[in-house]
């Protein structure tokens, strides 16, 4: 493992989810999932999230898009989130959430803001 890197995407992975949901996820890591946490960790957010290219907002962005793509509305949530912390807008998201729907099919922009629509309300958005 590059420490390095690992604390960088440390850094930048607590700033987009919040350090309590990071330390949480770390702490209940075990012999079985440890080494994906800290792989992920230091790749994902180090190695991705780490290259300043593109700013967190746009990253955000991308990564409501490509996950929507996937179909991985869990981890859409917590990414919804992180793109509201890295200071996405109302108008953004809903442009996000519209190329969703044109490249991913009706039914998953749906899905989006179906989602959406509590999480943004909790951030006092709507």
């Amino acid at each position: 493992m590059d420490k390095q890197r690992f604390e960088l995407g440390l850094s930048k992975r607590k700033a987009t989810l919040g350090a309590d949901y990071v330390e949480s996820n770390l702490q209940a890591a075990d012999a079985f999932n440890e080494p994906f946490q800290e792989a992920m960790t230091e790749w994902c957010w180090g190695f991705g999230w780490g290259d300043d290219a593109i700013d967190a907002k746009t990253r955000s962005l991308m990564n409501l898009t490509m996950i929507a793509a996937l179909g991985k509305m869990h981890e859409w949530e917590l990414h919804l989130n992180g793109a509201i912390t890295n200071g996405c807008t109302v108008e953004e998201i809903r442009a996000a959430i519209h190329a969703i729907a044109i490249y991913c099919g009706v039914p998953q922009g749906v899905e989006c803001f179906r989602i959406a629509r509590p999480v943004l309300t909790k951030h006092g958005m709507l």
